[in-house]
């Protein structure tokens, strides 16, 4: 066997280790091939025991400067260069596991990134985007909403009430939700199950369209696409894709004037800063989320901190005589 096809080899070996055992979304395993074909390819790599400490780090410099094919003024920020060596470390850890010799995992160091900006809606855009669904274009409130008005409705009313992912509010099928109770069950990132929780606005929404379908998807959220061929059978609604939702929201923003780039998880980020503004605790903002580090969730902390204003106003410029 040749020393190339050992490498492709172990790597496949990998992503189906990361898929059974570790039980790893399809779209993680994906990315994860993505990146070490990536550094396989441009280090030329043809064995595990080829990796070495100075490969790594040419291939580290050749990231930092390849150009961003999203924006090509830019380079790949420092996220993206660390999830490519996130991926090259938990492979290089799988190698250790099963005794394959090659570099030690603990060698390679993740950059240092700057703080992250968080971007998230204001109260007065909030309320625009959640009630954008019933104006239509010309923003005159619709008297008798049709059934996918009602379901965009519901959903922007869901996504701020659970701050869910977008991928998690796709998923989302009918038994999950019973309209009756305030509280269900998500299995988010990693398998990790949460409770996650619906104001009353949210579950008579819920409730409202759910009332009004005439399918039997399984799926909260479906397309309700009507489109179908002559003489074919009719076919249950699909669910709406993670890029459809993502789509919903952006149009909602730009209905709802809101000038600034808007998505599912812009929503998300506003759940979490409304929690916090409003004194819930950073642990229970944490779990809500279901982010396994409370390091994640410590980004919002710098928008939300109210003591910080207070010690301004208190204590700021005192001594300067009024003019």
């Amino acid at each position: 066997m040749s020393n190339k096809s050992q490498i492709h080899r172990l790597k496949i070996e990998f992503l189906e280790y990361l898929e059974v055992e570790k039980n790893r979304s399809s779209k993680t395993v994906q990315n994860y091939d993505f990146y070490l074909t990536r550094f396989i390819s441009e280090t030329g790599v043809r064995s595990a025991a080829d990796i070495t400490l100075p490969k790594v780090k040419r291939f580290r410099v050749w990231l930092n400067r390849m150009a961003n094919e999203r924006n090509l003024t830019g380079t790949l920020s420092k996220r993206t260069q660390n999830y490519h060596i996130i991926a090259l470390r938990s492979f290089l850890k799988y190698l250790a596991k099963m005794d394959v010799l090659s570099l030690a995992p603990e060698k390679i160091e993740l950059a240092k990134e700057g703080q992250r900006q968080v971007e998230f809606l204001e109260e007065d855009e909030l309320e625009r985007i959640v009630a954008a669904p019933l104006f239509d274009k010309q923003g005159e409130a619709v008297t008798k909403p049709g059934l996918i008005q009602i379901r965009d409705k519901a959903l922007m009313e869901l996504l701020f009430s659970t701050g869910l992912r977008v991928s998690e509010a796709a998923g989302l099928r009918r038994e999950q939700i019973h309209v009756k109770r305030d509280e269900f069950t998500v299995r988010g990132k990693g398998s990790k199950l949460r409770v996650v929780f619906l104001n009353d606005r949210a579950r008579n929404w819920l409730k409202r369209y759910l009332d009004a379908r005439g399918d039997t998807s399984m799926y909260v959220f479906v397309s309700h696409d009507r489109a179908k061929a002559k003489g074919r059978r009719k076919e249950e609604d699909k669910p709406l894709s993670p890029r459809s939702i993502e789509r919903l929201v952006e149009k909602y923003a730009r209905q709802a004037g809101i000038v600034k780039k808007v998505g599912p998880h812009t929503i998300r980020h506003s759940f979490a800063t409304d929690l916090l503004r409003n004194g819930a605790d950073i642990r229970s903002v944490q779990a809500m989320l279901g982010h396994a580090s409370i390091t994640t969730t410590q980004v919002y902390t710098h928008v939300t901190d109210k003591g910080l204003r207070e010690a301004h106003k208190k204590f700021h410029g005192k001594g300067r005589k009024n003019q």
